[in-house]
């Protein structure tokens, strides 16, 4: 019994002995194989095993930008690389394919097939696992080379590569550049986006997909397989309120100015009266080669000191507190005042207005008249005054979502740098600061009936054109910034600016289009040798029923040429306005004036052939506008035009017939 036991154990201690060295032999063949893997292998050649493969991200494509009417300002343009590797196909498929693979190429870069061959062999020989053949293809050419011999094969019996890469354009090159945005680098090296390509770079830029890829010689990474593990999704679409058309006139005119008068910057904006929507924005600053280009956003992050549009802001308050009315005398005297005996305040006009109105005032621009106004009634309690301009909300940002908006500056009296200049200098316009978008938005509640709105620059975000996913409606900041009775007599003062031989702005005055608005002449760098200016013009138009408003600011134009916000920005104004006219709809165009001028000279005015909505002409009127455009008439009842049977804006077919029912 005892040696039968002794015999197991010897047996069990060899057993136990033998898989001690069987399982030592294998972890050293274990080791040794993943030693000449990764560390004696031409192609593995110190390469740690967790870096031979990894996820990569790939970028999605960011949503498209679009205009109102529809246009493209930004869309993404995917881009691909192709590169070979050289060792996946057979022999049999290699040179059986190679030459009709080179022929195809050849082709398409124009390059000898022969050298083409020679190249894709020498890869093959040298076993190149990632052979450039080309880069930066649009899609369709990508599709053409995917069609050809061996690449036409899938990754693993062809070899072909291909790397996608996004790129964002802009279809409409540099205009309105800045405020659609695109992506800087800082000083730091850090990249971020600007206007509304970063003001909505959440919804615009979708979710990042994942691709497996694997090491290979050279430190490259080559794709595992043709699909990849996570896709990527785009982003949503913006629909702008900018109108392409809107755009071009606005742009074009303030280049135009812009390069006459050698100016260094300058901005132009376009605003829809009722709703807030910002049809058109340029931004233009000088080069030192004398070019302009969409430097920086100046509308919405540029606060200056305004000058005289400010004047608009100051009457009001005068008005409103009944210090003043509008037929209140002012001496103006010879057209200059002195504060603390060196100071000075002084008319344009040499020898002064004299005693004119305070509508008058405003009208011819007077620095004395206006700072006679706001002292001599507010310097005993300037609060008074300041808390006016509070109220209306100029202290406040409009709070844009493109970043960056300027902080207006309104100095209050409990201010420790309040002085007894501030008072009658903010009359005019001086110690304070405003953008001028914020500019527009107040003078665009002139045309509103009070109402200010937020200046808006989306219409909606959208899911690749389905249901929207957030809309953006009309906001009220102050759903009225003054008295009905002031608005209607700051109003008249702003048309007589244009309208009246005295004016500032009556060298822009049209015949067939009535505008409002206030010149402004800004002195800068006052205490240097070398004083500038910053000339500006805001206003609004069609007087009666206004559709747009409109500001214009050029800075440091050339003063040999002229600085005075009449003759450097007011032009730009009529400018825009003018052509922008041509294309408001007929219900805003045909005004008393006209018809009457119709009556008398069927040609002296062009209507388009589109059909005008002429609601609420009597029957006489609206005949004589339909049938100029070649409408055949046909009226029902007596009155005014309640309906029409053909909707406006609908293109004319000549003779065709209409109907209008009258009430």
């Amino acid at each position: 019994m005892g040696d039968r036991n002794n015999f197991f154990k010897k047996l069990m201690l060899r057993f136990y002995l033998f898989v001690t060295l069987l399982t030592l032999f294998s972890f050293l063949l274990i080791g040794k194989l993943i030693y000449i893997q990764f560390y004696q292998n031409n192609e593995g050649l110190d390469i740690q095993p967790e870096t031979l493969v990894k996820n990569v991200i790939l970028k999605p494509s960011r949503g498209d930008i679009f205009s109102a009417d529809g246009n493209i300002l930004a869309t993404s343009i995917p881009s691909y690389d192709l590169y070979w590797d050289s060792i996946i196909a057979s022999n049999n498929l290699f040179n059986n394919q190679i030459n009709e693979l080179a022929d195809s190429i050849s082709v398409v870069k124009k390059i000898p097939s022969e050298i083409i061959v020679d190249k894709l062999s020498e890869a093959r020989k040298q076993k190149n696992r990632y052979l450039l053949i080309e880069k930066g293809l649009s899609f369709s050419d990508y599709r053409r080379f995917k069609s050809f011999p061996i690449f036409k094969e899938n990754i693993y019996r062809g070899g072909l590569i291909v790397e996608q890469d996004i790129k964002r354009k802009n279809p409409l090159g540099k205009v309105a550049e800045r405020t659609i945005g695109y992506e800087i680098q800082d000083n730091n090296g850090s990249f971020f986006r600007v206007g509304l390509e970063g003001a909505f770079s959440e919804f615009l830029r979708g979710n990042s997909g994942l691709r497996l890829k694997q090491k290979i010689a050279n430190g490259q990474w080559k794709p595992i397989s043709d699909s990849n593990e996570k896709e990527p999704t785009e982003g949503y679409d913006l629909h702008t309120t900018l109108d392409v058309n809107i755009q071009n006139i606005v742009h074009n005119a303030l280049l135009a100015q812009l390069e006459k008068f050698k100016a260094e910057h300058g901005t132009a904006v376009v605003m829809e009266v009722e709703s807030g929507k910002i049809k058109a924005i340029a931004n233009l600053g000088r080069t030192e080669k004398g070019k302009y280009f969409e430097k920086l956003n100046y509308a919405v992050g540029e606060t200056n000191e305004p000058g005289s549009t400010f004047k608009l802001m100051a009457i009001i308050a005068a008005l409103e507190d009944n210090v003043i009315s509008e037929k209140s005398i002012i001496d103006t005297g010879n057209g200059e005042l002195t504060f603390f005996k060196k100071y000075k305040v002084k008319d344009s006009k040499k020898g002064g207005h004299g005693l004119i109105t305070a509508a008058k005032a405003f009208e011819v621009s007077s620095n004395v008249g206006l700072v006679k106004i706001i002292y001599d009634n507010y310097k005993n309690n300037p609060k008074k005054f300041v808390d006016r301009l509070y109220n209306m909300g100029l202290n406040q940002t409009l709070n844009l979502p493109i970043m960056g908006e300027g902080i207006p500056r309104i100095p209050y009296p409990s201010d420790s740098d309040w002085d007894g200049l501030d008072l009658p200098w903010m009359a005019y316009g001086y110690g304070v600061s405003l953008t001028p978008l914020q500019i527009l938005a107040f003078y665009n509640a002139i045309a509103n009936n009070g109402q200010l709105v937020k200046p808006r620059f989306l219409s909606k975000i959208s899911n690749k054109g389905n249901s929207p996913e957030k809309t953006f409606k009309k906001k009220v900041i102050n759903p009225s910034i003054c008295s009905k009775e002031t608005l209607k007599k700051v109003r008249k003062m702003m048309f007589n600016v244009v309208d009246k031989k005295w004016g500032t702005a009556f060298s822009i005055k049209d015949s067939l289009l009535q505008m409002a608005g206030k010149t402004g002449t800004c002195q800068i760098d006052y205490n240097k040798k070398e004083v500038q200016y910053i000339s500006s013009f805001v206003g609004y138009y069609p007087v009666n029923k206004p559709k747009y408003s409109c500001i214009v600011v050029i800075h440091r134009p050339q003063k040999s040429m002229g600085y005075y916000g009449a003759v450097v920005a007011a032009p730009v104004f009529k400018s825009i306005a003018k052509k922008i006219y041509n294309n408001i709809p007929l219900e805003i165009k045909i005004s008393s004036k006209a018809l009457a001028k119709l009556d008398k000279n069927p040609k002296s005015i062009e209507i388009k052939n589109v059909v005008p909505n002429v609601s609420g002409l009597s029957e006489e009127d609206a005949t004589k506008v339909l049938e100029k455009v070649g409408l055949n008439v046909e009226v029902r009842g007596d009155g005014k035009v309640k309906s029409q049977s053909i909707e406006p804006g609908t293109k004319v077919e000549y003779n065709q017939k209409i109907l209008i029912k009258l009430t």
